[in-house]
């Protein structure tokens, strides 16, 4: 005897449809949450904070274009003061990739600053750059209102379970209920885009309470020397590898690339130490470096971030870090904070 094709339980449910039982919806998507966010929690970026760097282009004349986002106050400000500097004098065009060390860092500068194999001449900095200081890595962490926010049984909570915490000027709230550790920090949040670390809770209370930006993913980072020296803002790189957070408070972090990662990340590798190129011919120039808003209205890009203290944020912090859409079977229950990139979208040219 020949067993069936289909069974008696399918057939049936073909031919009754009302007999099959619905399957429930699918959880939606990070991205889904992200596409389905109202209007008004998201953001805008000032032209100001943002920064068009153009590459050469790429060997088949494509064009290449680098949007960076700079690091709003309280974070790194002199830096970013002269990084504004360095491209309103045009100090920055012309200068090169030279080092792209794999699962690691893209990092730009003058190729004959501070190179003793150089031949050329290093441009001369321009004027009205201000000193940098190590000390400045970090924030107080009432610069951001953080006592504010962990207040009584929620601060408690939150130092216990590892919870992301996200913060604005005018509410806070705990958005991830539980599954985040910080292997690097006391606490992990968000605080107006941005993702932060505090050693709030440390053991060490005659270390003062601070917070600083960390080194996830396409963060950029300024280039240094050893301490004491701080860095002025003319060497910079850019994360593209797994988030190097042993860099952090060892480095002034003033920004992110909200858009052209890819004509970074995809650079050959340099061959030498640390990544950096020995072939000369092997550095990408860049063209030019301008900040958003002193470009044509025309040619000005325009973006908008997702704000962290807003009801959709938290819905797609939470999926990320839980994930239960079809494609999943497990949830992780719990992410690393730079697993939670901040939402960043193009909105067009003014």
């Amino acid at each position: 005897m020949t067993r069936p094709l289909i069974s008696l339980a399918a057939l049936l449910a073909l031919a009754a449809p009302s007999f099959a039982q619905e399957a429930a919806p699918a959880p939606p998507s990070p991205a889904e949450i992200v596409d389905q966010a109202p209007a008004d929690e998201w953001v805008v970026i000032p032209p100001e904070d943002l920064l068009v760097m153009t590459l050469a282009p790429a060997a088949d004349g494509s064009e290449r274009k680098v949007v960076i986002q700079l690091m709003p106050a309280p974070f790194s400000q002199d830096w970013v003061a002269n990084i504004r500097t360095f491209a309103r004098a045009g100090w920055f065009d012309d200068i090169t990739v030279n080092r792209v060390q794999d699962n690691y860092v893209a990092q730009w500068g003058d190729a004959n600053y501070d190179n003793p194999e150089s031949t050329g001449e290093a441009k001369p900095l321009p004027d009205g750059l201000i000193a940098t200081d190590e000390r400045n890595y970090t924030a107080p962490s009432e610069a951001i209102g953080l006592s504010t926010l962990l207040a009584d049984s929620t601060r408690d909570l939150a130092l216990k379970t590892g919870h992301v915490l996200s913060t604005s000027d005018e509410t806070a709230g705990v958005i991830i209920a539980n599954g985040l550790v910080d292997s690097y920090a006391q606490l992990s949040l968000f605080d107006r885009g941005w993702p932060l670390a505090s050693n709030i809770g440390a053991d060490d209370e005659s270390e003062p309470a601070a917070v600083w930006p960390i080194h996830c993913y396409g963060m950029v980072g300024v280039g240094r020397n050893m301490s004491p020296d701080a860095g002025t803002g003319a060497e910079l790189y850019t994360v593209i590898g797994h988030a190097p957070r042993h860099l952090d408070r060892n480095i002034a972090l003033v920004g992110r690339v909200v858009e052209g990662i890819e004509h970074l990340s995809s650079l050959p590798r340099g061959k030498g130490q640390l990544g950096f190129y020995e072939n000369e011919a092997m550095r990408t120039p860049i063209l030019t470096v301008r900040v958003a808003a002193d470009l044509p209205a025309s040619e000005r890009p325009s973006f908008e971030y997702l704000a962290t203290d807003g009801a959709s944020f938290a819905r797609y912090a939470e999926a990320r870090a839980n994930r239960r859409d079809p494609f999943f079977i497990v949830p992780a229950g719990g992410a690393d904070i730079c697993n939670i990139p901040v939402p960043v979208r193009r909105t067009g040219s003014e």
